[in-house]
């Protein structure tokens, strides 16, 4: 039976995703370049980077679990550390590799509650000193600097490829500068001051794009209620975008959410258009190419149209 390290990497920073790897590593006596695992934050750039590719390559089973700042907010970092954690094990089970053990580094079980809770031991320092906590440190850190750097061509003006979400003094500066966005982790503290320090920048946004947020909102809720969980919202680089990213059971959705005032030029839904479902399906098929942890899921188009000065939701359907 083998051992599952799970690691967290980005609990304190102001912006982006929280993200937890866990892996089973191969035989360490016939694999030498397991030797060479550690803390990630003790390796360069370029070292990490290729360990995460033998890592993804040769280990039996490895998982990823995100919780997005929006989602972050809403259920509190305990919560989301738990949740992340769960993610990341399911993925992992997915495998269908039998483990016996399993490490978390810190001081928390993020695992209780669940009926692996009586395999966990907690360990300070397990980053450093178990290698396949090694590994998941690894695997989330460079899967998370990967998605601040994307996070970077959308929203320059904050750097988030230098500080990838950190409090640093630039990245303060740029808050006051710029106001937040929308992945800035409005409950934490220091982002929660900056907003009600000065109310003129709370969000660098258009009426436009704080219209089409509330409709995506709408749309969230409703998807939630029916069973879906929120992978992502928003979600843009430089060549896409997506407006909401849920799962619900086997079945990953690409949810484009169109709003319309009113029906004289035509309903919300005339404006998914045979290009835009090509550009739909484009921006699926990169998205689940960054986040391997979600690429057994079945990919699904999807469109909802909400209207109204009420907003309200008129329709929510796939894609065929």
């Amino acid at each position: 039976m083998a051992l599952l390290g799970i690691d967290e990497v980005g609990r304190g920073p102001w912006a982006g995703p929280l993200v937890i790897g866990a892996v089973i590593l191969p035989d360490h006596d016939t694999n030498p370049w397991i030797n060479e695992l550690t803390d990630s934050k003790k390796l360069s750039v370029k070292k990490r980077e290729a360990l995460n590719e033998i890592i993804l390559k040769e280990a039996p089973a490895t998982g990823l679990g995100w919780v997005s700042a929006a989602e972050l907010d809403e259920v509190g970092l305990a919560n989301a550390l738990c949740l992340a954690a769960r993610r990341a094990v399911s993925e992992v089970q997915k495998a269908h590799v039998p483990f016996n053990e399993i490490i978390i580094d810190g001081t928390k079980n993020f695992l209780v509650g669940t009926k692996l809770e009586k395999y966990v031991t907690i360990m300070p320092k397990a980053d450093f000193l178990i290698k396949e906590v090694s590994a998941a440190s690894i695997i989330a850190k460079v899967a998370r600097d990967h998605y601040m750097y994307d996070l970077d061509q959308k929203y320059p003006e904050y750097g988030f490829k230098k500080h990838v979400g950190y409090g640093t003094a630039a990245h303060t500066k740029a808050l006051k500068e710029f106001g937040v966005c929308l992945e800035h982790r409005k409950s934490f503290r220091p982002i929660a001051e900056i907003i009600g320090a000065n109310t003129s920048i709370t969000a660098p946004t258009t009426s436009t794009t704080v219209i089409g947020a509330k409709a995506e909102s709408i749309v969230a809720d409703y998807l939630k209620s029916q069973g879906h969980q929120i992978i992502a919202r928003n979600h843009k680089t430089k060549f896409y975008e997506i407006d909401i990213v849920s799962t619900k059971a086997d079945k990953i959705y690409f949810t484009e959410v169109k709003y319309r005032k009113n029906e004289l030029r035509g309903t919300s839904l005339d404006q998914i258009t045979s290009k835009k479902q090509q550009q739909m399906r484009f921006a699926a098929e990169a998205f689940l190419k960054y986040r391997q942890d979600l690429q057994n899921f079945s990919p699904v188009l999807a469109a909802a149209a909400v209207s109204g000065s009420d907003f309200k939701l008129q329709d929510w359907f796939e894609i065929i």
